[in-house]
């Protein structure tokens, strides 16, 4: 039987990466280390600005498995947070439940079970740098795509224009790619979180700052979750989680542009919880409304020839700890699929990488959805779950 000829399907191609996240900046060093000529349209004016959130740690079977597969591993050694991946859970009086401090360190690299912690802006930071010069284009805010003799338009909210053979939507939640392939919305899963960024923690919530000690805490009561994570340059993001109409934002009289109403709102919120978080509310001078939502899982489309998404544009759910690992390992499948080899044309290879997909996100956002309750607004028993699934339960 005759072998059928591999095809090299990006010789030639102009590819369209729209998004700089983790997932398409890890594409496009995927490809460009085998030939492709890509470029990134990222809606940032530049690369500092703005700050990209808290720590996000890697995993594995995916985050690191992918930086190892783009050369990448000595230099994410180098910047990662060493200590950041312990985890502490305390109560509404901050007493501890599980401390996971004791035990930090004794997973190291080459082990399944270490999961290193890097700052958001440093792990987009090296994939940035490992790119070629003039890929990444700045200030490029998607808002149009016209199909012209098989290659895409593509048009910018700052009026200029680009083409390109392929596009790939690393856009996040809010899409401009997704529209081309399905209409179908995301979802309001119930739950929401206001969002908070402390600049100088050690000393404006120096109690608060020492109970996390550069690791994760998360503080579990009645109804109400507080989650507080470092960032690289010695700030601290804080997420509260709760249950709220769909519409809160609006109908609950908050400007989250004022942060003494926002503070004045979780302080009465919060009411009785331990000092430590009060005075963490006021130390924070920027608040962010964030609604939680996921794609049905029954989400699928068609193929196209010449245009897909990965991430959260392609499976979108609420924050599990991993929505960076799998958008790199999206990224990692598909390089793989246009580059191996195994298909004839650039339809037959989306169609693979996207089943490939669709069947790894599957499994993880149903069980992300159908825990948002326990993580978002937690009873006596989720709580006493929450325990056990950290190794001890000695403690309620």
């Amino acid at each position: 039987m005759e072998t059928l000829k591999k095809i090299n399907l990006i010789n030639g191609l102009d590819i369209a990466i729209v998004g700089g996240g983790p997932g398409g900046l890890a594409l496009a060093r995927l490809l460009q280390l085998k030939g492709a000529r890509v470029k990134v349209y990222e809606r940032d004016l530049n690369q500092k600005a703005r700050v990209q959130g808290a720590i996000v740690d890697l995993h594995y079977h995916s985050g690191l498995k992918v930086l190892e597969a783009a050369g990448l591993m000595d230099a994410f050694k180098a910047r990662y947070m060493r200590g950041a991946d312990s985890f502490r859970l305390v109560d509404e009086n901050a007493n501890v439940l599980v401390d996971d401090y004791f035990q930090s360190g004794r997973y190291t690299f080459g082990d399944e079970h270490f999961r290193p912690e890097i700052d958001r802006g440093a792990l987009r930071d090296i994939l940035i740098d490992s790119l070629l010069p003039g890929t990444m284009v700045w200030d490029s805010q998607l808002i149009h795509l016209s199909l012209r003799d098989g290659r895409w338009e593509m048009q910018f909210k700052n009026a200029t224009h680009a083409s390109s053979d392929l596009v790939i939507g690393c856009d996040g939640h809010r899409s401009g790619v997704r529209e081309y392939l399905t209409d179908i919305q995301s979802v309001y899963s119930g739950a929401s979180i206001i969002q908070g960024e402390i600049d100088a923690p050690r000393t404006a919530c120096s109690e608060l700052y020492s109970m996390i000690n550069n690791g994760s805490l998360m503080a579990a009561g009645q109804g109400k979750m507080l989650m507080v994570q470092p960032r690289g340059d010695g700030g601290l993001t804080f997420y509260a989680a709760s249950m709220y109409p769909e519409n809160w934002e609006k109908v609950s009289g908050i400007d989250f542009r004022i942060p003494r109403e926002v503070c004045d709102y979780l302080d009465n919120f919060y009411d009785g919880w331990h000092p430590a978080f009060h005075t963490m509310f006021s130390a924070c001078k920027h608040f962010t409304y964030r609604p939680l939502h996921y794609h049905p899982l029954t989400l699928r489309w068609q193929t196209k020839p010449n245009i897909t998404v990965l991430g959260d544009a392609a499976h979108l759910m609420p924050p599990n700890g991993e929505g960076v690992n799998l958008a790199m390992l999206d990224a990692l499948d598909l390089s793989d699929c246009l580059t191996n080899g195994a298909y004839q044309n650039i339809e037959d290879a989306l169609m693979a990488y996207e089943k490939s997909m669709f069947a790894r996100a599957l499994p993880i956002c149903g069980e992300t959805v159908e825990g948002i309750k326990d993580f978002a607004s937690p009873s006596k028993e989720s709580i006493r779950k929450l325990i056990q699934i950290f190794g001890n339960d000695e403690n309620i």
